[in-house]
């Protein structure tokens, strides 16, 4: 895996253990010299998970709208910024730099994009894996909710096998290289 697209909030939400886990991560993946994708913020957990690796010496590729650059909120020390016009254009070029898609605690905006990317994955547009790092249980009611859709016969369990999910980062980089080495390429789109 040469680069990992991290979902997560802009914001540093209500527990300080949400942004001790953002800097984690960041300074993890570039001490496994796997190069982080992500919104491009320099605030909350996006600017603690790219802060952290950029001090850890990691790549670090921000992308984001135009608008919200001219509204300053863009990190203007990452490696690479990529600036488009939509939030559409952006959430495609974030896939098609990275090779596998993580959430880390966040808000609507979090979840939009992973569900949007693991739906994906199922439709064949992609073979990359999805997965959610489930530290403290943050995603634990999500995870009690897909699985009542499931027995409710709206999503296959194979979907949900399908997810990697793990409460540490290690146990998850393993579950998503795993799914990358088997994955077939997609049957449509790249």
């Amino acid at each position: 895996m040469r680069r990992l697209a991290v979902f997560l909030a802009s914001s540093d939400g209500h527990d300080p253990a949400h942004t001790e886990l953002a800097a984690a991560v960041g300074a993890e993946l570039a001490r496994r010299g796997i190069g982080l994708v992500y919104g491009g913020g320099r605030r909350g957990l996006m600017g603690a998970l790219a802060d952290s690796a950029l001090d850890a010496g990691g790549e670090v590729i921000g992308v984001m709208p135009r608008s919200m650059v001219a509204r300053e909120w863009a990190h203007e020390q990452v490696t690479e910024l990529l600036i488009c016009d939509s939030m559409h254009e952006r959430k495609a070029l974030m896939a098609e730099h990275a090779d596998a898609f993580v959430a880390l605690p966040g808000g609507l905006g979090t979840l939009e994009e992973l569900f949007e990317v693991w739906s994906w994955r199922q439709l064949g547009f992609h073979a990359k894996p999805v997965g959610l790092l489930d530290t403290g249980g943050f995603w634990t009611p999500l995870l009690d909710a897909l699985h009542g859709i499931a027995r409710s016969g709206f999503l296959p369990p194979s979907t949900l096998d399908d997810l990697a999910v793990s409460p540490e980062l290690a146990g998850l980089l393993d579950a998503l290289e795993t799914r990358l080495q088997s994955s077939p390429q997609p049957a449509h789109g790249g």
